[in-house]
């Protein structure tokens, strides 16, 4: 029971993280293309973004150690995501026969749980906590300078 309980809290933790990000992305944008030409502004917002996302999953999510080899990894999330989703939007287009403006959004919604579970792999190294085996909430944390773990 306990181990759904962390999946779910980490879960709208991830959710709350994809809004916040959205909105970073979206503010940088806006703010950079006022003075930059809008793919440049496009471009930075995503790395300003991702980095954000990067962080946040960490510190906030997942309470897992961010290293310089998750950082370099975090990025095949969003390549997942973006391959899952245009994967969604043509099979539901062409295949399935939804409105190509509802298509986005119903594959978007689809590829969450799949970018949950691999964000989670790749920043605590493991796929579930089995149940009854619940690993200390933080037990991953930082630990503060001149404290052994």
């Amino acid at each position: 029971m306990r181990a759904d309980r962390t999946t779910l809290h980490h879960a709208f933790r991830f959710a709350v993280v994809g809004v916040v990000n959205t909105g970073v992305y979206y503010g940088t944008y806006l703010l950079l293309s006022t003075v930059s030409h809008y793919l440049v502004a496009h471009l930075v917002a995503i790395l300003v973004a991702m980095v954000g996302s990067f962080l946040l999953n960490c510190y906030w999510t997942f309470r897992t150690r961010p290293t310089w080899r998750k950082l370099a990894l975090f990025p095949l999330t969003n390549a997942t995501n973006y391959v899952m989703t245009t994967v969604g939007v043509v099979v539901l287009v062409e295949w399935v026969a939804v409105d190509e403006r509802l298509a986005p959004l119903i594959a978007a919604v689809a590829a969450i749980p799949v970018t949950f579970l691999l964000s989670r792999r790749l920043l605590t190294g493991r796929p579930a906590t089995a149940p009854g085996r619940d690993a200390e909430p933080g037990a991953d944390a930082p630990t503060p300078r001149g404290v052994p773990r």
